[in-house]
């Protein structure tokens, strides 16, 4: 209030009217209408010369820009309802969008009450609790609407309903549809759906659950092979989902095979594991491919993809140095925050230093944050670097000042401290101090590394083992428990939270090695399930059934080279190596029609494949008609011994599909195969095989 309306209220003897706070009170009716939206005027350069904060994460500057900027044209203190701060969202004067608020709606009139008090700005109180009721609420059938409340708290004690001034939003509008001038959800679907609710710099979600069908269609669930399943099965019988039963023997060999070593089980493994009739045998499958060397080489794969490893110009041992050190630490079993700590602090020659070359992989201060951000913690710190993150709490300090750890140093050959370096934080056009996220400002004439590599590998560190245990669950189920991978904030929380904080404390309480989690993960129930059924076919994301998932561009090729003994040919590659070897940037014509990742890019655990360019590459290109053809090959060879029609069928299908052939397919491919050893049988064995690496049931993981 202004000092002269209150000596007016004091001389007629009625109560000041109460002072209305720009920063709790205004902000909020800004953010409702969405004008300081990324798509309104909270954009980087604002719109139509007006720019505010992101989500009014900037309440200072956003009152110079309204109250003070352009000589304050912007508010007009004789005559309020004439400021262009109500006539442009009020549609009273075009301003190039649509009318943000009612012109006599609850929002515009708090609008002219602070124009009329003086439009100040005191600091006088601050948000200290933000609560939304209900936090998990579940429904009963599609349809039903669900009333949401927000209460606030305040430093000056002051306890208000908000309701009316938050923003809840659905991850899902498919799946929940708001009011959101009622403040009621309503559910579209069945499934497990979250709401965002965002007040002032909070942001809180939401669960909603609706049971997919009748209690009586669950069939009996055994209790699980170990406690993973508990908390699997427990969301399955919320959500009224039947789990498929286990995957047969042949399924889980060939599954378990591909997601420990990227390879297919061999011809004899796979008679091997059939015709054993121990009851431990999965287990002692899991264990023999977890010390194999092909362990190794696949997870060496892995981890390069997950750090962005990349070669350098004229450089190739500084990749061969890297991927022989990551190497080294999987064949050690090293732990995960020793490993972590090392990329982090690594100095020296990158040729003969193989850490050294993660400071180099991203080449500047901010690329080196995000990429630490985004390995290490499943964060990512990128939108922070010009606002405030809309979606998480990080803010342009928090951005930068991780950038100014790293700025000191000097990413040629050899990497090294300097004496000097700095990064620019925008927000204060200064250089920005370094800075742990969200924690401490560092001591900007320290090696600030150390503070942080500290910090990022502590056992009370929210983000390092969730981050991991993420990925290494997505490796091996087809997607993360929090999807994407790398995105892990309360805003996007975790489709089982419990089992993700569980695994995360079990991987650091084990030191944090992958073998023992990647074995956890492999003889759980939940992942040695079957593929859908009629009663599941829907579940994406609550592990019922196996997801089928495509075989990486890698992993594919070598397959195909796998089942045809015929190997691929890459300029300057030795003959004979895996597509899992090849140096990023390695000009390979298969892989990059199959849709390999970029060097560009920080690829997933489950690439999705080069889509209609790879699918006409499999069936018209040279990768499979050529090998096929060969006289090298595996088939031809096998025709060349005389090998039966019944033979090569039971061979392929076990090379390809790490199964024996069905009665059915038996009965199909008999009497399709000529009996006579001539050029059409061996065109024919050759369309067979074809058909096999050409399906389905080839070319994913199931």
């Amino acid at each position: 209030m202004n000092a002269l309306a209150l000596l007016l209220s004091m001389a007629i003897g009625a109560p000041p009217e109460r002072a209305v706070d720009f920063d709790t009170e205004i902000i909020p009716v800004f953010t409702k209408a969405g004008c300081n939206a990324g798509a309104c005027h909270g954009a980087a350069a604002g719109r139509g010369d007006f720019r505010l904060s992101l989500f009014g994460a900037d309440p200072a500057t956003d009152y110079a820009t309204i109250v003070q900027e352009f000589e304050g044209r912007r508010i007009n203190y004789v005559r309020p309802e004439a400021s262009l701060l109500i006539a442009k969202p009020t549609g009273q004067l075009s301003h190039g969008g649509e009318m943000a608020l009612e012109p006599d709606g609850a929002g515009a009139e708090r609008i002219l009450q602070w124009i009329r008090q003086g439009a100040p700005r005191y600091d006088a109180r601050h948000l200290v609790e933000f609560h939304v009721e209900p936090t998990t609420v579940r429904v009963a059938a599609v349809g039903a609407e669900v009333a949401l409340r927000a209460e606030a708290t305040f430093s000056d004690g002051s306890h208000e309903n908000v309701t009316d001034w938050t923003v809840f939003t659905s991850n899902d509008p498919g799946s929940v549809e708001m009011d959101a001038k009622s403040a009621q959800a309503r559910l579209l679907r069945p499934g497990k759906h979250v709401i965002i609710a965002r007040y002032l710099e909070c942001i809180v979600p939401l669960s909603l659950t609706l049971p997919y069908q009748d209690v009586e269609s669950l069939v009996h669930a055994d209790p699980g092979s170990n406690w993973i399943d508990e908390d699997v099965l427990r969301l399955l019988k919320e959500l009224r989902i039947t789990p498929s039963p286990r995957v047969d023997d042949a399924g889980f060999l060939r599954r378990v095979t591909l997601d420990l070593t990227g390879r297919l089980p061999e011809v004899e493994t796979v008679r091997a594991f059939l015709a054993d009739a121990a009851p431990e045998k999965r287990m002692v499958a899991v264990d023999r491919l977890l010390e194999s060397d092909a362990f190794v080489e696949y997870w060496t794969f892995r981890l390069c993809g997950w750090l962005g490893a990349r070669t350098f110009p004229n450089e190739p041992e500084a990749y061969t140095t890297y991927r022989a050190w990551i190497a080294e630490q999987l064949r050690a079993d090293a732990s995960w925050n020793d490993t972590a700590r090392q990329l982090v602090l690594a100095v020296g020659d990158s040729h003969t230093v193989g850490p050294a070359n993660f400071a180099r992989t991203a080449g500047d201060a901010r690329g080196q944050a995000e990429l630490v951000s985004r390995a290490f913690l499943g964060v990512r710190l990128q939108c922070a670097n010009c606002h405030r993150h809309p979606l998480d709490q990080w803010t342009q300090d928090d951005y930068h000042g991780l950038a100014g750890i790293f700025a000191r140093l000097d990413r040629g050959q050899i990497v090294r401290i300097q004496a000097r370096g700095a990064v620019t934080n925008p927000r204060t056009a200064e250089p920005a101090r370094p800075r742990i996220p969200g924690f401490a400002d560092l001591d900007p004439q320290s090696d600030g590394r150390v503070a942080f590599a500290d910090w990022m590998t502590a056992p009370e560190n929210p983000y390092f083992a969730r981050a991991m245990a993420n990925r290494l669950w997505a490796a091996m189920f087809g997607r993360g428990l929090i999807e994407p991978v790398d995105d892990l904030r309360a805003t996007n929380p975790a489709t089982h939270p419990e089992l993700l904080s569980r695994l995360a404390s079990d991987f650091a309480a084990h030191g944090y090695r992958l073998r023992h989690t990647l074995r956890l993960l492999a003889l759980s129930d939940a992942y040695q399930r079957g593929a859908a059924t009629e009663k599941n076919a829907f579940d994406d994301r609550y592990y019922s059934h196996a997801l089928a998932r495509p075989l990486e561009p890698e992993l594919l090729v070598d397959a195909i080279v796998d089942v045809t003994g015929v190997p691929e040919r890459t300029p300057g590659i030795p003959p004979g190596t895996r597509s899992i070897a090849i140096p990023p940037g390695t000009t390979a014509p298969s892989l990059t029609a199959l849709g390999k990742c970029s060097q560009q890019e920080v690829c997933g655990s489950n690439a999705s494949g080069g889509g209609l360019p790879a699918r006409l590459h499999l069936l018209n290109g040279r990768l499979l008609n050529a090998k096929l053809a060969g006289d090298d090959g595996a088939l031809h060879e096998r025709i060349r011994a005389g090998a039966s029609n019944e033979a090569i069928i039971e061979e392929f299908y076990v090379r390809a599909c790490g199964r024996l052939p069905s009665v059915a397919e038996r009965e199909y491919w008999m009497p399709a195969l000529p009996v006579n050893h001539s050029a059409e049988r061996t065109a024919v064995c050759e369309d067979f095989v074809w058909s096999l690496l050409s399906s389905r049931e080839f070319t994913t993981n199931h």
